[in-house]
């Protein structure tokens, strides 16, 4: 481990990886497989095997997988929370790829009864937030964080407003902004816009995985190292798309579509 840089050594398949999956099975030693639907006829169109036992890093890379498999240009893409990333959702709006991802709510302020982020309202041509008691939130100065250049704002109205409990427990409720945050607020206004386009991920992109699952039987990959695995699950896709196919179209069509 301390020659390869690596974290983890699988003595049974040494690129396999331990990942979280459920509360009921925590850490199981596996692979991960992205895939990417299009909505109309449920088939896949782009699919990786991956040692990365978490989403957020593979928003741009399917994205873009998808794109070119497909070919338009533009496309819109729709993933559930555990794909948000800034700068994955940045490099798909520089592909001119639409990105429709929640973003999960990992701050405690509303646990505390306060004010989110998202009640402070950004005005664009003063370069300010507006807060809840209508005070300005100016800009006061900009930082690097993990990489990332923020402006910082807060108000000098802070110590005597009446709202101030049910927003900060600080001397000023301070907010940050990412210098492209302007791309996630467009991600938040599509959403918002088209409320139901998270539903329909999840009938879209759940429903190939539970069909290759019921064929595979016990859910585990057969071959082991990262090579022979993408085989078998490039093996499945094909097999998942040409059923589709055939459903969708009929065997003689797809049959004479191929001879074509």
């Amino acid at each position: 481990m301390g020659a390869t840089g690596e974290t983890q050594v699988s003595l049974s398949d040494t690129d396999a990886r331990s990942m979280a999956t459920t509360p009921r099975m925590p850490r199981v030693v596996e692979y991960n497989v992205q895939t990417a639907m299009e909505a109309e006829h449920h088939l896949i169109v782009a699919h990786e095997v991956t040692m990365q036992g978490y989403d957020r890093d593979a928003l741009s890379m399917m994205a873009v997988a998808a794109r070119d498999a497909m070919a338009p240009d533009r496309i819109e893409v729709i993933a559930d929370k555990g794909y948000y990333k800034s700068e994955e959702i940045l490099a798909c709006e520089d592909a001119r790829i639409a990105g429709g991802v929640h973003k999960p709510q990992t701050s405690n302020v509303s646990a505390r009864e306060q004010f989110d982020k998202a009640d402070f309202a950004y005005d664009a041509s003063a370069d300010a937030y507006i807060c809840p008691a209508s005070q300005q939130l100016i800009y006061r100065f900009t930082s690097q964080q993990d990489g990332k250049v923020i402006r910082t704002y807060w108000s000098s109205h802070c110590e005597g407003c009446v709202l101030k409990d049910k927003c900060t427990n600080s001397k000023e409720r301070r907010i940050r902004r990412w210098e492209h945050e302007d791309v996630l607020e467009r991600v938040q206004q599509r959403l918002d816009k088209y409320p139901t386009q998270i539903a329909a991920r999840s009938m879209t992109v759940e429903h190939p995985y539970d069909t290759i699952r019921s064929w595979m039987g016990a859910t585990h990959f057969k071959m082991r190292r990262l090579k022979n695995v993408a085989t078998e699950m490039a093996l499945h896709v094909l097999a998942y798309n040409m059923t589709r196919v055939i459903k969708i179209m009929g065997t003689p069509a797809l049959v004479a579509t191929m001879k074509a």
